[in-house]
């Protein structure tokens, strides 16, 4: 489980009425996931004992809780795909193209993610699918569906514009969408500096990820044997959401590609059609090929080393490091998100630095005491269990960061670090204590 699951995790288990206080403060985008899963745990939890409650969230049972909305909605979307390949191009197309969208690597890693990705894919590729069928009352619930799971879905109206051209239906499902996103998109706008304010420039790696698939929509959308009812779908599918919100970010920083998962739709349905219509040895050596790296990245998907961080390795490293009376530090405080996921050893410990609890404080990972307080409880405390970012990350500026470390450096030596994946444990004790038994 890395940090961003954690967060679904430990905000679905909080009551309903501390949702939605957190909502008014920080992640309202994600707030129908949070409440979609909340009710997904009520149900598991309630399944009975050993199923993955709030005191298991590193048992098989809460992570399998935690993900399975995201593997059954990849696998709708997969099924989506293969239903508008079929009314466009037939059966062949549809087998291919849904088996080609379940076999690209983005897709497989937020399939087996507990965030809402995979859920707003699968919204989009059926509203594509309605859209088609000229079935505008659902198609204007499953696309709100999916804008409020996540609002950059909302892009994707962009792409159906162009498949829509003049249609009148499509217009006015359109503006309905619009018009009852309005009130998500005013609350989130209000919270996008705390929310995205991590995000910089897309880097050129985003760019040429973006100039590879748009290289193979376009090359794979050319000649006759794609139909051209398909190409007017999947290629603006393909290519408008993440395009335009990279232009965009140019300006104002809200491009990560998973916010436009549900594009790769399009290049799938491009690539089934293509193969579907493929004669001779060649497109299969092709095949072939791809599936030695796309095998490979699938099997490094399924390990930790594919996250930025475990946040429950690293709870179980602290676990063994720490002793009774302990205190626990995190350096950065948002860092905190790696021991709420696991409460029942997160409340053994103390947390000097801590003023209110993530759900007193109505956020994600609490709030912290003045810099003059932190160091009067750190002082006071004879053994520090760290919790610290990878040494080649920067170091945050703000006051009670640095009380922090300069409390450390002067009043603790240094007994132990060891890398976790995607962080550092440090143990700190008093002068001359580093070697006293437990």
């Amino acid at each position: 489980m890395w940090r961003d699951e954690s967060v679904t995790w430990q905000v679905a288990h909080r009551p309903l009425g501390g949702i939605w206080e957190l909502l008014g403060q920080v992640d309202a985008v994600h707030g129908l996931h949070y409440l979609l899963m909340h009710t997904v745990f009520l149900a598991w939890d309630g399944a009975g004992p050993g199923t993955g409650g709030a005191a298991g969230a590193a048992g098989a049972g809460g992570l399998w809780a935690l993900r399975l909305p995201s593997v059954a909605a990849t696998a709708l979307a997969a099924a989506g795909v293969a239903a508008i390949a079929h009314r466009l191009a037939g059966e062949r197309a549809a087998l291919w193209s849904g088996a080609a969208y379940a076999v690209l690597p983005p897709v497989q890693m937020y399939a087996q993610e507990g965030r809402s990705y995979a859920l707003v894919a699968a919204a989009v590729v059926w509203a594509t699918y309605l859209m088609l069928r000229e079935r505008w009352v659902a198609y204007a619930v499953v696309m709100l569906l999916g804008c409020w799971l996540h609002e950059f879905a909302v892009l994707a109206l962009l792409a159906h514009a162009v498949t829509a051209r003049r249609s009148r239906g499509w217009r006015w499902s359109a503006a309905a969408v619009v018009a009852l996103l309005l009130p998500l998109a005013v609350v989130s706008a209000r919270q996008a500096e705390q929310q995205l304010g991590w995000l910089g420039r897309p880097s050129w790696r985003d760019w040429a990820a973006y100039a590879v698939v748009a290289a193979a929509a376009l090359l794979l959308a050319r000649g006759p044997v794609v139909p051209r009812e398909l190409v007017r779908v999947a290629l603006p599918l393909a290519l408008i959401p993440p395009g335009l919100l990279m232009a965009v970010s140019l300006v104002h920083p809200w491009y990560v590609d998973r916010y436009v998962l549900y594009a790769l739709a399009g290049l799938a349905l491009l690539a089934g059609t293509r193969l579907a219509a493929a004669r001779g040895w060649w497109p299969w050596l092709l095949v072939g090929a791809l599936l030695v790296p796309f095998g490979w990245w699938s099997l490094w998907l399924r390990t930790p080393e594919s996250r930025k961080d475990d946040v429950l390795a690293v709870a179980a490293a602290v676990r063994e490091r720490a002793r009774p009376g302990d205190s626990v530090l995190f350096m950065p405080s948002r860092r905190r998100e790696w021991l709420l996921s696991s409460p029942e050893l997160y409340a053994t410990l103390r947390d000097p630095a801590l003023d209110r609890t993530p759900a007193a404080s109505h956020s994600l990972q609490g709030t912290e005491l003045p810099t003059a307080e932190i160091w009067t409880r750190l002082v006071d405390t004879p053994r520090v269990v760290a919790l610290q970012d990878p040494a080649d990350q920067p170091l945050d500026p703000y006051p009670r960061e640095a009380v922090k470390r300069q409390t450390l450096a002067s009043h603790f030596d240094l007994c132990s670090v060891d890398e976790v994946r995607g962080a550092r444990i440090a143990v700190y004790a008093r002068p001359g204590h580093c070697t006293d038994s437990p």
